[in-house]
């Protein structure tokens, strides 16, 4: 099944939102932000995305971790994780809702924006406000390197705890924002890796619709 509605917005999105169902569960979400589109899609591996940059959900030490983490240092090689030493023998750890870039290693990507998410403590902690850094900062360092598309998996929402539904509309929310006034990324996709993340993560985009609407 495919469905298809597009909505124009006065604050200057058109959201077009694409649903194909296949086998009752895989879909796909396209949000038109400006000059840009931003996609939901899944589920995927975020390895295997052929993007100028995808975003590793990292931990600050940047030494690798579980989840994400150690799906993009396994799959990239060490080259991502000597150059994350390097990072850290001239900053010291990453704290949360930064972002810094690497080189990709073996992956298909050509680079790697590492971010570290915040731990879920039930939201009186500024979590809302440090995982739409996470995004914001993100893009804004993928639009200083000149690079025209950037993956996100779901930040935060595994060994962290953020909950689902509350992670994916911050960050699609804050993913639009930044888009919206980047000059030179042009696609942002949002791969998730099960069904769960995936739902949430559409949801959130075709809430975008609504808000366009309103």
């Amino acid at each position: 099944m495919i469905r298809k509605t597009e909505t124009p917005s006065a604050r200057g999105f058109t959201v077009t939102v694409t649903i194909l169902a296949m086998g009752g569960s895989d879909q796909l979400v396209r949000v038109k932000v400006g000059k840009g589109v931003l996609v939901i899609a899944g589920p995927g591996d975020i390895t295997r995305e052929p993007a100028d940059a995808i975003v590793n959900a990292a931990n600050s030490s940047l030494l690798g971790g579980g989840g994400v983490d150690g799906a993009i240092h396994r799959t990239g090689g060490p080259a991502i994780l000597e150059d994350c030493k390097k990072i850290v023998a001239r900053i010291g750890r990453l704290p949360a809702g930064q972002a810094v870039a690497t080189g990709a290693g073996k992956l298909p990507a050509r680079h790697v924006i590492h971010t570290v998410g915040p731990f879920w403590s039930g939201g009186n902690r500024n979590e809302a406000e440090t995982l739409a850094n996470c995004h914001r900062e993100s893009i804004r360092i993928a639009d200083e390197l000149q690079l025209t598309s950037i993956v996100f998996p779901a930040i935060s929402t595994g060994a962290y705890r953020y909950p689902l539904e509350e992670a994916a509309q911050v960050a699609v929310t804050s993913a639009a924002g930044a888009l919206a006034k980047a000059a030179h990324v042009r696609e942002v996709r949002f791969v998730l890796f099960d069904h769960d993340a995936l739902e949430q993560y559409a949801e959130a985009a075709r809430a975008l619709e609504k808000s366009a609407i309103d």
